[in-house]
């Protein structure tokens, strides 16, 4: 797995197939090798690269919060896809790796073919809902600091969002999981998280990337909000997989295959 060094920062990606490529961002807690079962597919027809953010997985993990918000991550993106001449690239991102790919879309757009969010959101409406979730980030950061990344896992894995991973599902990802620093993930909280992310609901009527939005029936909160996504964007296509929860690259990988498979189709796209 090649390291690649942007802006200072040193990146570790994996990379499979060729074609038109197809960039990949994990959620939080996540990493590249997440996407693992869905690349060995998708190579087939595309060259598929997956990317560890900063502070999770392999990647480098700076010690200031600041390094990883929106627009310093947005800008590694782009040098990253311009330096393995990956451009124009299809651009997935689930989650927290969503909203990222989102923001690159919307500041580098020449840099992006398409565009599939994955049960994202384009952050929180108000300043009030930001300094809110801003709290609550600082705290989930500092109890990660204090209580360990053993301890966090555990909480992490048992929220509501998502109880429709089966037993296995989570058990295959824990050792990822754990293998997380905690410096890493509390500083990917304050930097990146929901809370102090710029938000972009206002500019998703001048997106005009197509765009997949990609959301579970069992997921309803993300569900909705990709349903409000897709009202205001004029290029997007919404699509509901009926038994699938937030995490559907895992839960349900042979349908979220079957459905990038008709999107990377420029004819079944289009």
């Amino acid at each position: 797995m090649p390291t690649i060094k942007v802006n200072g920062a040193h990146y570790q990606i994996e990379s499979r197939g060729e074609g038109e490529p197809l960039l990949l961002l994990h959620g939080f807690t996540g990493a590249a090798a997440n996407w693992r079962p869905l690349m060995s597919v998708l190579a087939s027809s595309c060259r598929v690269i997956a990317v560890d953010l900063l502070g999770h997985g392999q990647s480098e993990i700076p010690s200031a919060p600041e390094r990883y918000q929106m627009p310093f991550a947005a800008a590694d993106l782009a040098a990253l896809v311009t330096q393995i001449e990956a451009t124009p690239c299809h651009l997935l991102g689930y989650s927290m790796g969503g909203r990222l790919a989102l923001y690159v879309a919307v500041h580098y757009p020449h840099l992006v073919r398409t565009l599939i969010l994955e049960n994202a959101s384009p952050g929180l409406r108000t300043p009030e809902e930001r300094q809110m979730r801003q709290s609550s980030d600082e705290a989930l950061a500092h109890r990660i600091e204090t209580e360990g990344i053993e301890s966090f896992v555990r909480y992490w894995e048992a929220l509501p969002l998502f109880s429709t991973q089966s037993p296995e599902i989570r058990a295959a990802l824990r050792p990822q999981r754990l293998r997380n620093s905690p410096l890493g993930l509390a500083n990917s909280l304050r930097g990146m998280g929901t809370g102090v992310q710029p938000s972009l609901w206002e500019a998703l009527p001048h997106i005009q990337i197509p765009t997949l939005i990609l959301t579970g029936a069992l997921d309803p909160k993300f569900k909705d909000i990709g349903a409000q996504m897709a009202a205001l964007m004029p290029t997007s296509t919404q699509v509901i997989l009926p038994n699938g929860g937030h995490t559907l690259h895992l839960e349900q990988p042979s349908q979220v295959v079957a459905v990038l498979e008709r999107w990377l189709n420029p004819v079944t796209r289009g």
